[in-house]
């Protein structure tokens, strides 16, 4: 290259945060289409976008906006955008959409798509997507529907390419040729016995690679997993994680092939599981989302809000107890919330990752104590360096050597009791099958405001009194 064209050639993207993002101008000129009610500008303008896109936009819209766009663009709705949509925006898309659209809508979306749709709407509004399905598809949605919540029959799609275990590359190729409802997008072709149980499978690179004379049981994948269809979601998509999986087959209790999950499936459901905990950890509901009117919000939060006020007031009595020493040593006062404040964070600290280990299943019995062994001795650490720091400040500010002791003691004290507290309460809650994420934060907010101020307050009481 001249260095002529090396001057004319683009400069690369540096601003990684907004790679994916929609040009803003793209979405004023969507909105001012909509003003005018250009339907065609407005299409022409749409017609690029991806069906993610698209959903983030409608999310990100007010509600009155959303409704004369989704009203302006009519049948050119797809019904992938549908699946995009949280939950909330999407009964009210729904709701919108011309019932005419909403089937045709319906319709080109796989088993698996139609299912997630419908779970969380209400019965009128299912029936009436029910009611445009074709009878097999009716048939195979009503069956999954009928399959525990968050169970792999809930997460799988009826569309699945299987084939005979005697069958070779050739026949194999010469009937995926001759079917016209192929699913859209498969990875394998699952290999079942004469009564339809699945015996292994083969990947479609493979298959594409060998010679039509060769048997598919010849070149079957060596990983080959398969999923009860009452297994739990979650349980599902840590298979696909640990053990690299594309897709994996279905049984039912007869151990009859009824359906096949993808890796698209399963890694929505790490990120859903992932997203729960983060809201569970801050205590803000586990559902919330921008969408959520103030009420819904405000009902989410309350809750958590109240049992910190209860928390609170335990950490307050136990300062009340030491109410004298505060009072003739002000200088406590003012450290006091230095102390709450490392202990909470350092608490914070472990938490997080123990919730997450446990999540991931890289945090067991086998390997727990070594873990909180390890924490403790990085609070033993942590806390004995902000130990010195403390003490000189106190000596410096205060003037008070004694006062110094007494808090580079009391950090040391709390910030190992906050490590022990996050890594410990997280395995202990796992144990009596509560949920980690949902209450770990309260418990270790209590144990570090409570260990701590009463190590600092009483040490004081001896020490300075």
């Amino acid at each position: 290259m001249t260095e002529e064209q090396t001057d004319m050639a683009p400069e690369p993207e540096t601003d990684e945060d907004d790679a994916y993002a929609l040009d803003p101008r793209t979405i004023a000129a969507i909105l001012y289409a909509v003003d005018v009610q250009d339907r065609e500008k407005l299409v022409e303008l749409m017609e690029p976008l991806h069906a993610a896109d698209i959903a983030d936009m409608l999310e990100q819209m007010n509600a009155f906006d959303r409704m004369r766009l989704i009203k302006l663009y009519d049948k050119e709705f797809d019904g992938e955008i549908l699946t995009e949509l949280e939950d909330g925006i999407r009964e009210e898309v729904i709701g919108i959409l011309n019932p005419e659209v909403l089937a045709e809508a319906v319709r080109e979306l796989d088993s698996d798509d139609v299912v997630d749709l419908l779970e969380d709407l209400e019965d009128p509004q299912k029936e009436a997507i029910l009611e445009v399905l074709e009878d097999s598809d009716r048939v195979a949605v009503q069956q999954s529907l009928t399959y525990p919540e968050y169970s792999a029959g809930r997460l799988m799609q009826r569309e699945v390419v299987m084939a005979p275990e005697h069958w070779n590359v050739g026949e194999a190729i010469d009937y995926m040729r001759a079917t016209e409802d192929l699913p859209d997008q498969f990875y394998h072709i699952i290999l079942v016995d004469p009564r339809l149980r699945p015996v292994g499978k083969v990947a479609l690179g493979k298959l594409m690679s060998s010679r039509r004379e060769v048997l598919l049981s010849s070149i079957t994948d060596e990983s080959f997993h398969i999923i009860p269809v009452t297994r739990y979601e979650g349980d599902v998509a840590y298979a696909f994680n640990q053990y690299h999986l594309i897709s994996a087959p279905v049984v039912d209790e007869t151990e009859r092939l009824v359906g096949v999950i993808t890796i698209d499936d399963a890694m929505a459901v790490l990120d859903e599981e992932a997203e729960e905990d983060i809201l569970r950890l801050a205590g803000v509901g586990e559902e919330s989302s921008l969408s959520d009117t103030v009420l819904q919000t405000t009902r989410q939060r309350f809750p958590w809000l109240a049992v910190n006020l209860a928390t609170a007031i335990l950490a307050s009595l136990v300062i009340a107890q030491f109410e004298g020493a505060i009072a003739q040593v002000t200088a406590l006062a003012v450290l006091m919330p230095i102390v709450a404040s490392m202990g909470g964070n350092a608490g914070t600290q472990s938490l997080t990752v123990a919730v997450r280990a446990l999540a991931t299943r890289d945090l067991t019995g086998s390997n727990a104590f070594r873990v909180i062994r390890r924490e403790a001795m990085v609070g033993l650490v942590n806390g004995g360096a902000f130990a010195v720091i403390m003490g000189i400040v106190g000596i410096l500010w205060f003037g008070s050597p004694d006062l110094g002791y007494v808090i580079a003691i009391a950090m040391v004290i709390n910030l190992v009791s906050a490590a022990l507290a996050g890594i410990g309460i997280p395995i202990l809650l796992e144990r009596f099958g509560i949920d980690p994420a949902l209450a770990s934060g309260t418990f270790v907010t209590t144990v570090t405001d409570v260990v701590g101020f009463f190590a600092f307050l009483g040490l004081a009481s001896v020490v300075l009194l």
